[in-house]
């Protein structure tokens, strides 16, 4: 497991996002959950983005922390994330995460799937 302190951190977790994880959290019941956010293939543009709930941390995670918070990424996401800001919203279009990847070459118009 690799913490990371705020100077270091390879991606950001915005606090609006920490904030509507931690109220998800909170209607689970479950104070040990964790957020995990993966990259898997697929979608219309080759890649798309994933978010679970994760009770434990897998060697290699890189857990980053928001206002006590964790977010968990594993090896492999983490390359496709670098640089990344995890935030959520809330607008006329509705109230949903939204990952902005400055190594997304590609995105499609739905924001879950992307290109390299």
């Amino acid at each position: 497991m690799t913490d990371i302190v705020a100077e270091e951190t390879p991606l950001v977790f915005t606090s609006q996002a920490a904030a509507k994880v931690a109220d998800l959290i909170s209607e689970e019941g479950n104070d040990d959950l964790m957020l995990r956010v993966y990259i898997q293939g697929g979608g219309c543009s080759g890649f798309q983005y994933g978010f679970t709930f994760a009770e434990n941390v897998d060697d290699g995670d890189t857990e980053i922390v928001t206002d006590g918070v964790k977010l968990l990424v594993d090896p492999m996401s983490l390359q496709y994330l670098m640089g990344a800001e995890i935030d959520y919203t809330e607008g006329l279009q509705g109230a949903q995460f939204v990952i902005r990847n400055p190594n997304a070459s590609t995105t499609c118009g739905c924001g879950s799937s992307f290109g390299v």
